[in-house]
């Protein structure tokens, strides 16, 4: 939900309006879907990266504003809380410009924007879920300038009509009630974005709905949530409470959650978009000006603004987006499972073992949608959120089976085989993918470093918990800067 929006009072008369201009673009986009007016010849990919701002001491920062003023760059956008920023990096062919062309300029966009920013103050940090993030940092303070956001929350809690009842139970038990959406803020992600053909499009959802948990698994790097150390992906637990629309009344009566999972694997990206509609109130009923059936008869292309905005409010794990760049429609996958962090390496490699393994995946004679139930993947992508790389995942033909035998024996290969089919040289591939392997073998990742490190130095220093997320957080920024993979950081 990228777009400025002012703030207003909506009126059952803007909730019609919206709801006509709704099937309106989604007419205009069956119509588009027919006649094979989408943009394919030159696939893309894309990266979104969310960042938490911390000060010299790794407590949370609330200098968004000031921060994003210093980088003065158009790629650095505010996020939903005043310590959040979000980069989107330039959009790119997956083999455009050599083995370390898409790590180069990351990092430097990286690196220019922290300089940028410790010149006012803050620092930046890819993690999950900040650490030292306490309860009180969270709160209608905490909220971003942007207009966007307070009328978000104001709809979210206007549709509720109660507040946000947050609950988790890992190592320890959190139990506590928001009176705004900001815990979402909390939840920092890397999104990984493809683009695809529509016929394509159904294919790749599917095959990365099939991987979500285990793209979970190997990444976790979310195991502390306001002082407590609660499942290894603590973010999609916390994500999937801090934006729900329903009491408990109408979650019993089967009303979806705006996190989804989904319900069933598709064979159109129609259908995604035909949920919307079907399933989801309008939280944002801002009409804009355009007619697209108007438009499409003239023979330019629509926006679909309303329907790209509504999308914008439905927070699928992988979502449909469309987007028209450079006069030509679009469609992408937008993979949005993963945290942020821990390094711009680890953040490659994941990148990688995504692209590759959905290639495969779509390749594939027999595929993995057809052997799984769509049930199964939901429940790996929980089950993946809780233990990490230390879960046992379902895999069609294997059953029940721990993470690191899943990845080396059958995924792994699944995902060199899927960059070979993109162009991408075993030279060029083996590294990306050596840093899944080495998480597989030593069974570590950015979750299990920080569990490790804080308990030994809330241990050693006897400071208390917060005292040592504190240290913890610290040398998590020295050695993010170092670029090392986490699997290499040390403990000692």
């Amino acid at each position: 939900m990228g777009r400025d929006v002012p703030a207003l009072v909506f009126t059952r008369e803007d909730r019609r309006r919206y709801r006509i201009k709704m099937h309106a673009c989604l007419d205009a986009l069956a119509q588009m879907l027919r006649d094979e007016r989408f943009e394919s010849e030159r696939p893309q990919v894309g990266l979104e990266i969310e960042l938490n701002l911390v000060d010299d001491r790794a407590e949370p920062a609330m200098r968004n504003s000031d921060a994003l003023e210093a980088i003065s760059d158009p790629a650095w956008s505010t996020e939903l809380g005043r310590f959040n920023l979000e980069i989107n990096v330039p959009p790119r062919r997956l083999t455009a410009g050599g083995p370390d062309a898409w790590e180069s300029e990351i990092r430097a966009a990286l690196n220019h924007a922290d300089e940028r920013a410790r010149s006012i103050g803050p620092h930046l940090i890819m993690i999950g879920i900040l650490p030292t993030l306490r309860q009180e940092d969270i709160g209608e303070d905490s909220l971003s300038e942007n207009p966007r956001y307070r009328l978000l929350n104001d709809q979210i809690f206007a549709a509720r009509g109660e507040d946000l009842r947050i609950e988790v139970d890992g190592v320890d038990r959190l139990r506590t009630y928001a009176d705004t959406i900001t815990p979402e803020a909390a939840c920092t992600s890397t999104q990984f974005h493809l683009q695809v053909s529509p016929e394509e499009f159904a294919p790749y959802w599917n095959a990365a709905q099939a991987i979500a948990g285990v793209q979970v698994a190997l990444a976790a790097n979310s195991p502390f949530l306001f002082g407590k150390e609660l499942w290894h992906e603590t973010r999609v637990p916390l994500f999937e409470q801090a934006t729900d629309t329903r009491p408990e009344e109408i979650k019993v009566q089967g009303v979806r959650p705006r996190v989804w999972f989904g319900e069933r694997w598709i064979n159109s990206v129609f259908d995604l978009f035909e949920e919307n509609l079907r399933y989801f109130p309008a939280l944002l009923p801002l009409c804009d000006e355009q007619d697209p059936a108007e438009t499409l008869d003239r023979g330019d292309i629509p926006d679909l603004g309303e329907l790209t905005l509504h999308n914008g409010t439905i927070y699928r794990w992988n979502r449909p987006v469309y987007a028209v760049s450079h006069d030509m429609p679009h469609i992408r996958v937008e993979n949005r499972v993963l945290p942020a962090g821990p390094t711009v390496a680890d953040t490659l490699a994941n990148g990688a073992f995504y692209y590759g393994l959905t290639r495969a995946l779509v390749e594939e004679d027999r595929p993995v949608w057809s052997r799984m139930s769509f049930a199964a993947a939901e429940d790996n992508l929980h089950t993946a959120a809780r233990h990490g790389i230390e879960a046992l995942l379902y895999w069609p033909g294997m059953g029940e089976v721990p993470v690191p035998e899943l990845v080396l024996r059958r995924l792994l290969p699944l995902a060199h085989q899927g960059l070979a089919l993109s162009g991408m040289d075993e030279a060029w591939r083996e590294p990306l993918l050596g840093v899944i392997e080495q998480r597989c073998v030593t069974v570590r990742n950015g979750a299990v470093w920080q569990k490790e490190m804080c308990h030994r130095l809330d241990a050693t220093t006897r400071a208390g918990r917060h005292e040592a997320l504190r240290r913890m957080t610290m040398l998590y920024i020295d050695y993010m800067h170092l670029n090392a993979p986490v699997h290499t950081w040390p403990v000692e």
